[in-house]
């Protein structure tokens, strides 16, 4: 049998071999997704073979095991990454924490369930790296684009209610302000982190409502496909949380926008 030429961590280090890190960290919110994870990691591995990434799964203490399997394969393949949270949940929080975890210059996002298309990855990368733009979002509303994966009339219901109004709150115009799939320079997030409210689902919204200047956006059109195992996490509380988010960005803006009281004291 012929030995690999790649050298292992152990001999890199000793060689004094340095070796750089990703250039893009998907990062992966989840909550009872065990059986995603493997086929989600070789989805990902074929559809990046030309850049250098890494997959941050963010689990936050899923009674399933999820954690177990994302350690399993970062055993085989250190390009995998498990972040596990005790004592604390929510999709745009775990997002949050994913992204601060990692040093690559350009971060997407993606859930855990495969209604994502892994294949979009690659050109989200490119218009951020190459192409100059902020922001690179998986839409569902432009054309070639398509959200018939929704499990049923009332998460495209809640959907599409939701895009409404969010583009009246945004700086800047897109279509699809609700996508859960985007890709963000990691500079940008990061100068933006401590305005984010952190809560609800949708961490796309709550970055754009937060820019004092239009970011570059593009929007790439992609199939939102049906999930491959488990269950939707959609529901009444998703609807509420979103509620609070709006509240909370507009409360503030108008807080900001308030003139404030001079102190001058009347002539006498």
């Amino acid at each position: 049998m012929q030995a690999s030429s790649v050298p292992s961590q152990s001999e890199s280090h000793e060689k004094g071999i340095s070796r750089p890190g990703p250039v893009l960290s998907v990062i992966i919110p989840c909550y009872n997704e065990r059986g995603n994870v493997e086929p989600l990691f070789h989805a990902v591995e074929q559809a990046l073979v030309h850049l250098d990434w890494e997959l941050i799964f963010v689990d936050d203490a899923s009674p399933d095991g999820t954690i177990d399997e994302v350690w399993r394969l970062a055993q085989a393949d250190s390009r995998v990454r498990g972040i596990l949270r005790v004592g604390r949940r929510g999709l745009s929080s775990a997002v949050i924490e994913g992204i601060l975890s990692s040093s690559a210059p350009v971060v997407a996002v993606m859930d855990g369930d495969m209604q994502h298309d892994e294949r979009l990855l690659g050109q989200m990368f490119d218009a951020i790296r190459n192409q100059g733009y902020d922001v690179a979002i998986g839409s569902r509303h432009v054309e070639g684009g398509d959200n018939s994966g929704l499990a049923n009339w009332w998460r495209l219901f809640l959907s599409n209610a939701g895009i409404r109004i969010a583009q009246l709150c945004l700086p800047v115009k897109v279509s699809d302000p609700m996508s859960g799939f985007f890709a963000v320079r990691r500079e940008l997030f990061v100068r933006s982190v401590s305005d984010l409210s952190g809560t609800g689902f949708k961490i796309l919204l709550d970055l754009l409502m937060v820019q004092k200047t239009a970011p570059r956006v593009i929007e790439l059109p992609f199939v939102f496909r049906s999930r491959h195992e488990g269950e939707s996490k959609m529901g009444r509380k998703v609807l509420i949380q979103f509620g609070q988010m709006i509240a909370h960005h507009m409360l503030k803006r108008r807080k900001t926008s308030l003139p404030t009281a001079s102190g001058g004291g009347t002539a006498g």
